[in-house]
């Protein structure tokens, strides 16, 4: 494995055909902590991509494993040739709020966990997983959103090994990196 490197990512999805209608969507996955916003802003840097977050897309703490409808709502439309929307979760209100329109874009990036999930792979043009030590991402976790979001954080982490299971995540992933 290696470290990030945003151009491997740009230079895989641009050497591969679009999916997503005439652009080709990046999913940048792996477990919370590992990586994948920084990676994310690298490629959309690089590259002038648009980023979708899947933390703007979760109904919460417990809507990991429910996030799949929302996800199809922004990417169905972007295949189609037409723009494709989504709310957002406001994580401190705990509820939907405004709508985000997304016009399809050559590249355009999904990230975080669950981006790369089977229910829309089969739009994806570079699948990306990024990973690091489970201590790691838990203290990098508590480090941004505090000591006493730990007992969240420990579930959202059972939660994730059950969706990476179920989804085969990293080995479907084009690249993998570790942090």
């Amino acid at each position: 494995m290696t470290a990030p490197d945003a151009a491997a990512v740009v230079a895989h999805a641009l050497d591969h055909p679009a999916r997503l209608g005439s652009g080709r969507l990046v999913c940048i996955d792996g477990p919370a902590g590992s990586g994948k916003s920084t990676l994310a802003r690298q490629v959309a840097e690089l590259s002038g991509a648009p980023v979708v977050r899947m933390d703007d897309l979760y109904p919460g703490w417990d809507g990991l494993l429910e996030v799949d409808l929302e996800v199809q709502g922004l990417l169905l439309p972007l295949s189609a040739g037409q723009p494709g929307s989504y709310r957002r979760f406001d994580w401190a209100a705990d509820q939907y709020a405004e709508t985000h329109l997304v016009e399809s874009a050559p590249l355009l990036v999904l990230e975080g966990v669950g981006a790369g999930n089977r229910a829309w792979r089969h739009l994806v043009t570079t699948l990306v997983w990024v990973e690091a030590d489970d201590a790691v991402r838990l203290a990098r976790g508590l480090t941004r959103d505090g000591e006493d979001q730990r007992a969240h954080w420990e579930r959202w982490m059972s939660d994730e090994a059950l969706l990476f299971a179920r989804e085969e995540t990293r080995s479907s992933a084009d690249l993998v990196f570790e942090t």
